[in-house]
C-alpha cells in the first residue's frame, strides 16, 4: 500500500465531525501513535511480570516456634502452646490457628485472609508475644514469615563421584560432604534473593563426644553440671584491650580455648584432699573406697585405684590436693553426631540441601537466582564431588507455562483462519487479526499496574480471550461491509457502519467484563484461583472493545484513492537560506531528506510488492479451501432460513422440545459428582513407607535402600531418591519423619505420564508386600495448604477420646475401597520411657523434681557444653552418660542423680521408671484438640466423599465429646461452591442490568436471558460425555458462559429492533435478522470455540486445571449458539406482544433525536439491506 491510500478519496463527502469513530477516521496517525505506545508499554511490562505456577492458594500465614528442650507434647501443649495460642489468637485478620504439639517444640500457625497486610499482621503479632509467661526454661518464642509444612523449591544432591574403598573411607566422605555442604554451600546460598532458608541433611556431622563415667564421677562427689561448666568456662578467647607502653601498643588478649582433643582431656575438673601429694592421693582413694562400700558397687574401688593410678603418673599433684582431670571420669572422642537421616540418590548415600523460600517471595525468580548461584559454585567445587539438582519446582512452572502460551498461540491462529475462510479476503483478515495481538500485548501493561502475575491462569485467561477480543471486530467490520454494499464511501461506510453496531457491540461487551465483577466477591480457594483470570480476560476484552471502535474504522477507511495531505492541514513553509553559506547546508539537508524518503518509499514498494506476489500465489489456494470449508456451511444457512419460519409457526413444540432437553440435562447433573480442583500430574511422585513405631533408622534405610536398588531400572524412572527419617523438612514432624518414616521420590523421565505412574505405583506396592507391617501412601508434590483431598477433623478437649474416635474413623475409612493411603495424627502412640517422680522422697533427699529432670536430660540425650575450634570450623562438645549406662530401661533406672551438696542416689530411688507409649504430637485447631485423618479418593468425587464419611458417622458414633469437622478440601469445596452460587446469580444480575440500559426495556432483556439454561445443557453434556466432575474451574467456566451466550441473543436481537423500527414487521424481521447476524453469529462462536480447543485437548503441564473450564465453555456455547437461533426468535415473538406501529415510532424518535430523520426518509431501504 502507497502513502497515497492513508486519505479519504476527494470526492467523498466527510463524515459527520464529533465522535470516537469519526475522530479515529480523520485522526489515523494519533491512533497508530496511540496503538504502537501501547504495544511498546505492553511488551515493556511483559519482561517485568513475575512468573507463578499459579496465583498463591496458600493462606498467608505466620508460625510462632517455641523450643522447650526435654518437655513432652502434653507438657509442650499446656505450658506454652496453650497461652501462645491464647495470646494471638486475637489479632486481625486472622482466618484460622492451628498449632502442632511435639516433644520440645511447640508451632502455632497462624492463618490470615488473603489481602492481609504481612508486615502488619507480624507487628501485631510481636506485640502480642512480649505480653507471654512462659516457662523459664523455655526458649523465646521465634516468628516465622513462612508456613514450616511447605516443600521446598529446590533440592540438591551433593554426592562423591567414586565409591568408598571401605567403611571407614565412607564415613570420611560423608563427613566431608557434610562439612563441605553446611560450611560452604549453605552460607552461599542463604543470602540469594528470596531464599528464606537453607537446610542440609544427610551426611556425618563433626562432634567432640565427652561420654562421663557415672561411677567415677559420682565417687569424686562431682556432678555432671560441673564438668558442663568446666568446659564452657575453660574454653574461651577473650579481648583484653590494650596496653601501651611509651611508644608502643599492645593489645591484650587471653588465649585458653581447646588446641586439640588431648587438651579437653587434660581439662582440670577438681582438686581433692589436702596435705602433700601422697597424703591426698590417698585420702581421695580412701574416700571413693568409702564411697564405693556406701552404694554397694565392686567396680567403685578399681575406679578408685584408676583415679589413683593415673594421677600419681601424671606427676602434677599439687600442693594440698590431687587434680581429677576430665580423662580420669570421661572417654573423649572425635566422632559423629546421632544420625536424624539417611539419604540416597540412586543407591548410593548423599547429602541433601533442601531451598525453602520465603512467604512472599516469587518461585520461578528465586530458582533463577539459585541457578545463577549455582553455576558459579559448580566451578569451584571439588573435582571428586558431584552437585546434582534433584528437585526444582520452577521447571514445572515454567513449563506449564510455556504450554499455555502455546495454547493462547494455536488458539488466535485457528481463529484467524475461521475468520479467513468467512470473509475470503485478506485485507479484512488482517485488520480483524490485528485486534489479537493489540488487545493481548496491551493487557500486559495493565497487568502490571494491578500486580498480577504470569501464571497458569492468568495465561489462561489471555488464551480464552483470543477467541474473545475478534468478536467485536467481526461484528464491526461485516457491519462496514453491509454500509459498503449500500453504496456508500470508504470513509463513510466506516463511520457509519461502526455507528450502526456500535451499542449492541458496547452491551455485548459490557455483558461479559460483568460476568467477572462477582468473582470479587467470592471466598476462598476460587476467587484466589480465578481472580487472576477474570481482570486478565476483562482487561483484554475492554481493550478489544475500544480497538474496535478506534483501530477497526481506521484501518477499514485506508481503502481507496487520497490527496497527499488533509484538506484543512496548511502547506508546510519551506525555509530558504539567506546568507551565502547558509546554501550548502540547505541543499545537504534536501539532499539528505529525498534520500530518506526515497529510501522509506523503496522499502514501502518492495514490502508491497512482496506481500501482492505471496497473495497472488497463495490466494486461490486459500480461497479454494475455502470454497470447500465453506460449502457445508453455506448448506447450514439454506437449512436454517428454512427451518426459522417453521419453528415460528410452532412455538409451543419448540419450547417443550428446548424443555425436555433441559431437564434431561439437568438429571445428569447428580451423576458428575464435585471436587475442588483437578489434581495436577507432575513428573514426580512420592511413596512414604511407615514402618512399626520404634523402628531403627537403620532399619527403615535398608527397606528404601533395597526399594531403589530393585527399581532403580524400571521402565520410564528416572531417578528414585530417598530419605529415612527426619530429612529436611523444617516442621520435622514425628508421624511424618520419625526413624520409621522413609520417602521415595521417584522422578520419571520425559516429565512423566498417568500410566508410568501407576504402573510404577503398582510394582512398588508389589515390593513392599514383603514387608507386612510396614504403611505405604502415595502422593504428588503438594501445591497447596491442603494436600489430600479428604480431610476429617475430630475435635474435642479429651485427648483419649478422640483418639479412640480417630481410630475408630481410621480403621472404616480403611475398610471402603473408596479411601487409599489412609493417615491419622493420632494413630499410633511412640514407644517412650516415662519417668514420674515420688515429690516426698525427692524432698526428703533435699532435691527437686526440676533437678532430677535436668540430670536425666543431661545424661542420656546430653548437652552441648561449648563448641571446640578446629581448622576453622566449629564441633559441638557434647557431654552425656556413656552408652552402656543409657542402653536400657534398667539402665536408666540406675542413673545416678548428684545433686549439690548432698549424696549421690540413684534414679529409682526418687521416681518410677516405666515403658510405655504416648503421643508423638498433640494438634490443636482454633484452640481445641483435634485429630485429623486424611486420605486420597479412589473412583469417588470429593463431595460424595465427604457425603459417605459424614454417614458413616452417623451409623457408627465416634462418641461423646468428639465433634465431626470436615477440614481441608472439604471445608474449601463447601465454602467455594457457595460464594460461586451467589456468584452466577449475581453475575445474571448484572448482566439484565447491562442489558435493560441497552434495549431501555425490562421484556427484551428477559428474552435473552433463557439463552443461559440453553447453555447448561451443553455444558452438563460435555462434561457428561469427558467425565468430569463439578469443580471450581467448571463453576468459572459456567460464569463465562453467562457473558458469551448473551453476547450472541444480544446482536441478534439489536438487529431484529432495527429493522422494526424501520417499519419491516415483527415475522419478518425476526428472520430476516436471524439471516443478516447469522455469519457474525457463527464467525465469533467458531472463533470463541477453536480459543478454547486447545485448552480442552489438556496438553502439556498444568492442562488439567485449564481444561474443564474449557470443556464447559465449548459445550455450553456449542449448544446454545445452536438452540438460541431457533428458540430466542420465537421466545421473542412470544413475549413481545407490542404492535409494528410502536416500533416505528420509536424509530422516528431516535432518529429525530439523532437528526437522521431526513437521511432515513431519502433512503428507506437501507436499513433493511
Amino acid at each position: 500500500m502507497s502513502a497515497i491510500d492513508l486519505e479519504p478519496p476527494a470526492h467523498e463527502q466527510a463524515p459527520p465531525r464529533g465522535g470516537l469513530v469519526e475522530f479515529s477516521t480523520r485522526r489515523r496517525v494519533t491512533i497508530a501513535m496511540a496503538t504502537v505506545t501501547l504495544l511498546l508499554f505492553g511488551a515493556i511490562a511483559l519482561n517485568s511480570l513475575k512468573v507463578n505456577l499459579l496465583p498463591d492458594l496458600s493462606y498467608p500465614t505466620l508460625t510462632v516456634r517455641t523450643e522447650y528442650t526435654g518437655a513432652a507434647p502434653a507438657e509442650i501443649e499446656t505450658l506454652v502452646t496453650e497461652p501462645v495460642e491464647e495470646s494471638v489468637g486475637v489479632v486481625k485478620n486472622l482466618r484460622k490457628l492451628k498449632s502442632v504439639s511435639r516433644t520440645g517444640q511447640s508451632d502455632v500457625v497462624l492463618e490470615f485472609a488473603w489481602g492481609t497486610n504481612m508486615d502488619q499482621a507480624s507487628l501485631e503479632v510481636r506485640d502480642k508475644m512480649e505480653s507471654l509467661q512462659l516457662p523459664l526454661e523455655a526458649k523465646a518464642p521465634v516468628l516465622l514469615r513462612f508456613n514450616p509444612s511447605t516443600e521446598p523449591i529446590m533440592r540438591l544432591a551433593l554426592s562423591t563421584k567414586g565409591r568408598a574403598v571401605d567403611q571407614a573411607d565412607a564415613l570420611r566422605q560423608l563427613a566431608g560432604l557434610r562439612r563441605y555442604a553446611d560450611e560452604d554451600l549453605k552460607k552461599k546460598l542463604e543470602p540469594v534473593e528470596g531464599v528464606a532458608a537453607v537446610k542440609v541433611g544427610g551426611g556425618l556431622e563433626d562432634e567432640v563426644q565427652v561420654d562421663i563415667d557415672q561411677q567415677k564421677l559420682a565417687q569424686l562427689n562431682v556432678p555432671i553440671d560441673t564438668v558442663i561448666k568446666r568446659l564452657q568456662d575453660e574454653n574461651v578467647n577473650l579481648s583484653g584491650g590494650r596496653l601501651e607502653q611509651g611508644s608502643q601498643r599492645f593489645l591484650v588478649r587471653t588465649v585458653n580455648q581447646f588446641a586439640d582433643v588431648d587438651e579437653i582431656g587434660n581439662l582440670l575438673l577438681t582438686v581433692r584432699g589436702g596435705g602433700s601429694g601422697d597424703s591426698a592421693v590417698s585420702s581421695a582413694a580412701q574416700q571413693m573406697a568409702a564411697i564405693a562400700a556406701a552404694t554397694g558397687d565392686a567396680s567403685a574401688m578399681a575406679a578408685a585405684a584408676s583415679v589413683q593410678s593415673a594421677s600419681s603418673s601424671n606427676g602434677s599433684v599439687a600442693a594440698g590436693g590431687m587434680p581429677v582431670r576430665l580423662r580420669d571420669v570421661a572417654t573423649i572422642s572425635q566422632g559423629h553426631k546421632e544420625r536424624e537421616a539417611i539419604i540416597r540418590m540412586g543407591g548410593r548415600e548423599a547429602v541433601e540441601l533442601a531451598i525453602y523460600k520465603e512467604g512472599d517471595a516469587n518461585t520461578v525468580a528465586t530458582a533463577a537466582a539459585l541457578k545463577q548461584r549455582l553455576e558459579r559454585i559448580k566451578t569451584l567445587i571439588p573435582s571428586d564431588v558431584e552437585l546434582t539438582t534433584i528437585d526444582d519446582q520452577s521447571r514445572f512452572i515454567q513449563n506449564a507455562i510455556s504450554d499455555v502460551k502455546k495454547d493462547a498461540v494455536i488458539g488466535g491462529l485457528l481463529a484467524i483462519l475461521i475468520i479467513f475462510l468467512f470473509l475470503r479476503d485478506g485485507w479484512s483478515t488482517f485488520v480483524i487479526s490485528l485486534s489479537l495481538p493489540v488487545s493481548i500485548i496491551a493487557t500486559f501493561f495493565f497487568m502490571q499496574q494491578l500486580g498480577l502475575s504470569l501464571n497458569v491462569m492468568s495465561l489462561g485467561g489471555l488464551a480464552l480471550a483470543t477467541g474473545l477480543v475478534v468478536d467485536d471486530s467481526i461484528v464491526v467490520l461485516e457491519s462496514i461491509a453491509k454500509a459498503r454494499e449500500r453504496g456508500l464511501g470508504v470513509v463513510e461506510a466506516a463511520v457509519a457502519g461502526t455507528r450502526e453496531v456500535s451499542m449492541a457491540v458496547v452491551a455485548s461487551t459490557l455483558t461479559t467484563i460483568a460476568v467477572f465483577l462477582p468473582l470479587v466477591f467470592v471466598e476462598g480457594i476460587a476467587g484466589q484461583l480465578f481472580r487472576d483470570q477474570a481482570l486478565t480476560v476483562a482487561i483484554a476484552i475492554a481493550i478489544s472493545l475500544v480497538v474496535s471502535m478506534t483501530l477497526i474504522p481506521m484501518l477499514s477507511s485506508l481503502k481507496g484513492k487520497a490527496p497527499l495531505s488533509f484538506p484543512e492541514e496548511p502547506a508546510g513553509q519551506r525555509w530558504s537560506p539567506d546568507a551565502r553559506w547558509q546554501k550548502p547546508l540547505a541543499m545537504a539537508g534536501r539532499g539528505a531528506g529525498a534520500a530518506t524518503r526515497g529510501g522509506l518509499f523503496g522499502i514501502a514498494w518492495l514490502v508491497v510488492r512482496l506481500w501482492r506476489a505471496a497473495a497472488a500465489v497463495i490466494g486461490p489456494v486459500m480461497r479454494k479451501f475455502s470454497d470447500l470449508t465453506m460449502a457445508p456451511y453455506a448448506l447450514a444457512e439454506r437449512r436454517y432460513l428454512k427451518l426459522l419460519p417453521a419453528a415460528l409457526d410452532r412455538p409451543w413444540r419448540v419450547l417443550g422440545i428446548a424443555a425436555l432437553i433441559l431437564a434431561g440435562a439437568m438429571a445428569l447433573v447428580p451423576t458428575l459428582g464435585t471436587d475442588l480442583i483437578p489434581q495436577l500430574a507432575q513428573d514426580r511422585f512420592e511413596m512414604t513407607v511407615k514402618l512399626p513405631p520404634g523402628t531403627p533408622l537403620a532399619d527403615t534405610d535398608r527397606v528404601l535402600r533395597a526399594l531403589q536398588e530393585q527399581h532403580d531400572r524400571d521402565p520410564g524412572v528416572s531417578v528414585l531418591y530417598g530419605v529415612s527419617g527426619s530429612g529436611t523438612r523444617l516442621d520435622a514432624s514425628p508421624t511424618e519423619s520419625g526413624e520409621n518414616i522413609g520417602k521415595l521420590t521417584v522422578v520419571m523421565e520425559n516429565g512423566g505420564s498417568e500410566e508410568i505412574e501407576a504402573a510404577e505405583s503398582e510394582r512398588l506396592r508389589k515390593s513392599m508386600q514383603a514387608h507386612p507391617g510396614a504403611q505405604v501412601d502415595f502422593a504428588r508434590p503438594e501445591l497447596f495448604s491442603f494436600s489430600t483431598p479428604l480431610q476429617v477433623e475430630l475435635r474435642g478437649q479429651d485427648l483419649e477420646g478422640i483418639e479412640l474416635a480417630g481410630q475408630r474413623l481410621t480403621a472404616l475409612l480403611r475398610g471402603n475401597p473408596h479411601y487409599a493411603d489412609v493417615k491419622s495424627t493420632v494413630e499410633q502412640g511412640f514407644p517412650e520411657i516415662q519417668i514420674r517422680f515420688d515429690q516426698e522422697r525427692a524432698a526428703a533427699l533435699g532435691m527437686t523434681t526440676r533437678q532430677i529432670a535436668d540430670a536425666v536430660v543431661k545424661k542420656v540425650r546430653g548437652e552441648v557444653a561449648t563448641r571446640y575450634s578446629f581448622r576453622d570450623r566449629k564441633i559441638d562438645v557434647l557431654v552425656r552418660a556413656q552408652e552402656v549406662d543409657r542402653s536400657s530401661v534398667d539402665r536408666i533406672r540406675q542413673l545416678i542423680i548428684h545433686p549439690a551438696g548432698g549424696r549421690a542416689v540413684r534414679l529409682e530411688a526418687v521416681a518410677d521408671v516405666v515403658a510405655t507409649t504416648g503421643p508423638s504430637e498433640i494438634h490443636r485447631a482454633d484452640q481445641v484438640r483435634v485429630a485429623i485423618i486424611s486420605a486420597n479418593l479412589r473412583d469417588i468425587d470429593l463431595g460424595t466423599a465427604v457425603r459417605e464419611v459424614q454417614s458413616m458417622v452417623a451409623a457408627h458414633p465416634l462418641g461423646a465429646g468428639v465433634g465431626l469437622h470436615i477440614g481441608g478440601q472439604g471445608e474449601e469445596l463447601a465454602e467455594s461452591v457457595r460464594s460461586l452460587l451467589f456468584a452466577f446469580g449475581l453475575a445474571v444480575f448484572l448482566v439484565y442490568l447491562v442489558m435493560a440500559s441497552q434495549f431501555e426495556s425490562l421484556l427484551h432483556p428477559f428474552v435473552i436471558l433463557f439463552t443461559i439454561p440453553l447453555a447448561l445443557v451443553g455444558a452438563v453434556l460435555a462434561l457428561w460425555l469427558t467425565r468430569s466432575p463439578i469443580s471450581v474451574v467448571v463453576f468459572i467456566g459456567l460464569i463465562l458462559l453467562v457473558g458469551l451466550v448473551t453476547k450472541n441473543a444480544i446482536i441478534l436481537i439489536d438487529k431484529v429492533n432495527q429493522l422494526r423500527e424501520a417499519g419491516v414487521p415483527k415475522r419478518r424481521a425476526l428472520v430476516e435478522g436471524a439471516r443478516s447476524r447469522l455469519r457474525p453469529i457463527i464467525m465469533t462462536t467458531l472463533c470463541t470455540l477453536f480459543g478454547f480447543l486447545p485448552l480442552a485437548l489438556a496438553f502439556g503441564e498444568g492442562a488439567e486445571v485449564r481444561s474443564p473450564m474449557a470443556v464447559t465453555v465449548i459445550g455450553g456455547l456449542l449448544v446454545s449458539t445452536v438452540l438460541t437461533l431457533l428458540v430466542i426468535p420465537v421466545v421473542y415473538d412470544r413475549l413481545d406482544r407490542r404492535g409494528d406501529a410502536a416500533y416505528v415510532e420509536r424509530g422516528r424518535r431516535h432518529r429525530r433525536l439523532s437528526g437522521e430523520d431526513a437521511a432515513h426518509q431519502a433512503n428507506p431501504g437501507e436499513v433493511g439491506a
